[in-house]
């Protein structure tokens, strides 16, 4: 009685979005099942009979009938009332409107397979074997056959789209975009043949007096099947259409008294507003009035692009739901924030779009809360390569672009392999943040780590391109620790992670004295005691940095290499070894 308890909880806390989907990929594990079936066509007939009696092993009994039926009728069923929640279909996106469609023309198409196999095997005890079928729709109804070629791909289409729609969300799915095109495009393809193949062949055995009558025998058929089963999808066809009548005309009727309630008005940051009938959701709201709003799920709850910032009326809204409050939890929203797919006001409200229209699937992976604006103590590290200008002037451009790109290498996976972020190169300049995830404690060792390993990288890249260099390259690091402002910042495609505040700017700062000291690396009071590191023999200065008040203590290290041991020492992933591709003739 407990388990049954807890199972129905766990429906119910299971979100219609989520049944959908689920119930979505039961039925296209059926789908790719049977058009595998089709396919073995192409060894022979005899092989689909094979492959069938696996399919019903899995499909025809009591626990796959089950499945399959609750699939069918929950995902028909949630999406046709996804679609009555609609207060318009203008504006809807090409992509969406199609899978619609071809929703909808599965019943009908599929009536008429589902009455003369599954049906007339419960109701009159029929053999339903491939060569029944194959003679069924190849030689005797030739329409059927292409009704039923058109259903293969009508289904299919509808659910890759789904699949689609749903994979894009999920990371790594550009990588695997080609093989699973592929897939969906051969397939189908490889099916159609299959099953012009297996019905050819027992087009041809058909004209075996003796197979012919053995297969009949084996088929089961009386005389009554056929005419019950078209009568029986006549009368389906007729259901459908009443149906179509009786939802259509309820939601006509709906819609003209939802629309004589009070109107309510959806105000926008840059004055433009739009009035829609209470209920009506924000996305919805938007697309009607051609106000471009971005939505990489199309309003299905699962990607969060459509989020919203509640300027005004957030305590006229609904609270969200469970499902709602786990997708902006995923991507760290604080409150305030809503989701235009799921909200629907019912008094006025002034709504921020938080994401441009056009906005990329990564948008809506799971992400970290920092990446929305948050203030934390974070070690930062600027480095700039030193007579760099002079180097650039006497080089050929490709010259410099290659040898640039090699410094960006070793210092990138040097800062990279230390734990750091890797915030931005400026000019032959890095940035780069530590303890974004970590305490400071850790970010202050991570970035002296990576001061460590860069000075080291670039000795190892200096002999590497010893014969493309007149000198050795020298760098100058800078590092300092303290409160920053961190959040993805920019605009269009320039967006990055980055840090702003009084620290970073000091960092930068500190960077700049080693022009003055000859060092190769400066670094902070503020660094060196949240790292526990000994600072013995390590020569300290007093400086006034631009910006402050008050005189900084700092640490003035003519080597990085020569740097102490540092408390719980992590060791490194790998050795720093980038060897470049090819290196240009000198200059």
């Amino acid at each position: 009685m407990a388990l049954i308890e807890k199972l129905n909880a766990s429906v119910r806390r299971m979100r219609a979005g989520r049944v959908r989907l689920v119930s979505g990929l039961v039925l296209m594990v059926f789908l790719a099942g049977h058009l595998i079936n089709h396919s073995l066509g192409l060894i022979s007939y005899q092989s689909m009979e094979i492959g069938r009696e696996v399919f019903l092993a899995v499909w025809r009994n009591g626990l796959g009938t089950t499945v399959l039926i609750l699939a069918l009728v929950l995902h028909g069923g949630l999406a046709i009332a996804a679609q009555l929640r609609r207060h318009s279909f203008r504006r809807i996106a090409p992509g969406e409107m199609i899978q619609i469609v071809l929703g909808m023309a599965i019943l009908p198409l599929a009536a008429l397979h589902v009455v003369g196999t599954r049906g007339l095997h419960e109701v009159f005890g029929v053999n339903d074997t491939y060569a029944y079928v194959l003679l069924s729709i190849w030689r005797f109804s030739p329409w059927d056959g292409l009704q039923q070629a058109i259903l293969v791909i009508v289904a299919w289409l509808h659910g890759c789209l789904g699949m689609h729609y749903w994979l894009r969300l999920k990371p790594g799915y550009g990588d695997w975009l080609p093989y699973l095109y592929a897939t969906a495009l051969l397939l189908p393809v490889l099916a159609l043949l299959g099953f012009v193949s297996g019905a050819r062949e027992v087009n041809a055995l058909f004209e075996d007096q003796a197979w012919r009558d053995a297969a009949f025998a084996t088929f089961n058929l009386s005389e009554g099947a056929a005419p019950w089963a078209y009568a029986l999808v006549g009368k389906i066809y007729v259901g459908l259409a009443v149906a179509l009548v009786v939802i259509g005309g309820g939601r006509a009727a709906w819609l003209l008294l939802h629309g004589r309630q009070q109107r309510v008005t959806i105000t926008y940051p840059d004055g433009q507003r739009t009035v829609v009938s209470p209920g009506t959701s924000i996305l919805e709201a938007s697309r009607n009035a051609g106000i471009p709003h971005a939505s990489v799920c199309g309003g299905r709850g699962r990607c969060s692009t459509c989020r919203v910032r509640v300027m005004a009326g957030l305590d006229d809204l609904d609270p969200p739901s469970e499902a709602e409050q786990l997708v902006l939890a995923r991507v760290g929203m604080p409150e305030g924030v809503r989701l235009a797919c799921q909200t629907r006001p019912l008094k006025n409200i002034s709504v921020l779009p938080m994401l441009p229209a056009r906005v990329q699937p990564r948008e809506g992976y799971k992400r970290p809360a920092y990446l929305q604006g948050t203030e934390r103590e974070i070690a930062i590290l600027f480095a700039d390569l030193r007579s760099f200008t002079k180097f650039s002037q006497s080089k050929l451009p490709y010259d410099v672009v290659f040898v640039v790109n090699q410094y960006f290498r070793y210092m990138g996976q040097a800062i990279e392999e230390s734990g750091g972020h890797l915030d931005k190169f400026i000019g032959d300049g890095v940035m780069a943040l530590f303890g974004l995830t970590t305490t400071s404690r850790r970010g202050a060792q991570d970035a002296l780590r990576a001061a460590q390993a860069m000075a080291k990288a670039l000795t190892e890249m200096n002999e590497t391109l010893a014969h493309d260099l007149d000198e050795p390259f020298r760098i100058g690091i800078g590092i300092h620790i303290g409160p920053a402002v961190i959040g993805e910042m920019g605009y269009a495609k320039a967006v990055s992670v980055t840090a702003i505040g009084d620290a970073v700017n000091t960092a930068s700062r500190l960077e700049t004295l080693n022009k003055e000291y000859g060092s190769q690396l400066v670094f902070s009071e503020e660094v060196a005691q949240a790292a526990g590191l000994p600072t013995a023999g390590l020569r300290t200065e007093q400086v006034t940095v631009r910006g402050r008040d008050e005189a900084l203590t700092i640490y003035v290290v003519e080597d990085a290499t020569t740097m102490p041991e540092i408390v719980e020492r992590k060791k490194m992933k790998k050795k720093i070894l980038i060897k470049p591709a090819s290196t240009p003739s000198p200059t």
